[in-house]
């Protein structure tokens, strides 16, 4: 799912990211919020949002970040960087081992594409974290 009333505007922060995906988040059905979304924003070289889409919908407890999914769309429209963010229901606001880890794997793939990871961003309803901010990449 592409989302396109978000187009356009610039990010100049991790909470400028939290405030438009709880917003997202908070519009959606109740059963979905109670699940592990991942997004990916697109950015153009003065990061201004080319796209949002909702890559992967998860459980309660978890949600799929596998690189292929994560650049198909950052390839297709021609991207400079990607910011990846994804939720924890339960309102955990700490990084797992597993998602430092597929972080690292999405800046190598990055890399490789010419597609910069920029930052991984975890929301709950009415706070966030940074990796880049918690100097986790």
């Amino acid at each position: 799912m592409i989302l396109k009333e978000y187009k356009s505007k610039k990010i100049k922060n991790p909470k400028d990211v939290a405030k438009i995906l709880q917003a997202i988040l908070c519009s959606e059905h109740k059963i979905d919020q109670d699940k592990e979304h991942l997004w990916c924003i697109g950015l153009n070289t003065r990061n201004i949002i080319k796209y949002i889409e909702l890559v992967s919908l998860g459980t309660l407890d978890e949600t799929l970040i596998e690189p292929r999914e994560v650049f198909r769309l950052a390839i297709f429209k021609g991207v400079k960087n990607i910011i990846v963010a994804h939720n924890h229901p339960s309102g955990n606001l700490r990084f797992s081992n597993a998602d430092i880890q597929a972080t690292e794997r999405l800046k190598k793939c990055g890399e490789i594409l010419g597609i910069g990871v920029l930052d991984h961003i975890l929301i709950t309803v009415d706070d966030y974290i940074s990796m880049k901010q918690e100097g986790l990449m």
